[in-house]
């Protein structure tokens, strides 16, 4: 089963260290900032919480917790582009708040007019399913996941809206993990030759290739580290 349904509108807000570097702004600007951070990036978080031995009711505080956490010692102000990747300190600081985390912690979440995002352990579990046991592993995986859903979204807008000039419902299924399409069978629903749907994929996997490393842009210290970002992480999907 996959983590998510990949042909869905996943609606992330835009997260990324453009968003952390204006949040140097005010307090009510790092809260904003580190409120749609933490939505955007809350599977990662359970998926390594889970892995790191929570149960389902601790995972989902303390992903809240941590939103907490950091909101509470600044994380967002201290935060530098040019030292790495968002997301290895993303897990490097959850990995820090999970070996102190206390039962005191988890209810912490709940006060204090403190920032809650939506959880959704039903399809968190299930994307826990297929996930690696390794804690790391786990987590940047989900986040690999979660690149290629903003990025699936943002290319299915480009067929909506007449941009691109083939039904969506010909090209999606090759996204999804499993068992491939028949080309023929596809192209045939869809009044194409098995030629035009290939070179129609072609292109669109060409194109979608190009809007995942672009979600992956600002979440490293330059630009031209996207690619190896993104070689990095479709490697954990396949591996």
């Amino acid at each position: 089963m996959s983590p998510a349904e990949l042909g869905g509108k996943p609606g992330f807000p835009s997260t990324r260290w453009t968003l952390i570097l204006s949040a140097h702004e005010s307090p009510e600007a790092r809260r904003t900032a580190l409120d749609e951070l933490l939505r955007s990036y809350w599977r990662p978080l359970y998926c390594f919480a889970r892995r790191k031995g929570c149960d389902r009711e601790l995972a989902q505080d303390a992903v809240q917790g941590f939103l907490v956490h950091l909101l509470e010692r600044d994380f967002l102000s201290r935060l530098d582009p040019e030292r790495g990747r968002l997301r290895s300190f993303l897990r490097t600081a959850m990995g820090h708040y999970l070996v102190n985390l206390h039962e005191k912690d988890r209810a912490k979440k709940r006060g204090g007019g403190a920032i809650t995002i939506s959880i959704d352990v039903e399809l968190a579990e299930k994307t826990l399913a297929g996930a690696p046991s390794d804690p790391q592993a786990a987590f940047d995986r989900e986040w690999a996941w979660i690149l290629m859903e903003r990025a699936l979204g943002k290319l299915e807008a480009e067929f909506r809206s007449g941009q691109r000039r083939a039904p969506f419902e010909a090209v999606v299924d090759f996204f999804r993990p499993g068992e491939t399409p028949s080309y023929k069978e596809v192209a045939e629903l869809h009044g194409m030759t098995v030629p035009q749907l290939k070179s129609l994929l072609f292109r669109t996997r060409a194109r979608f290739r190009e809007l995942v490393e672009r979600e992956a842009v600002d979440t490293v210290a330059e630009p031209e580290h996207a690619a190896l970002e993104v070689h990095e992480l479709l490697g954990q999907l396949s591996g």
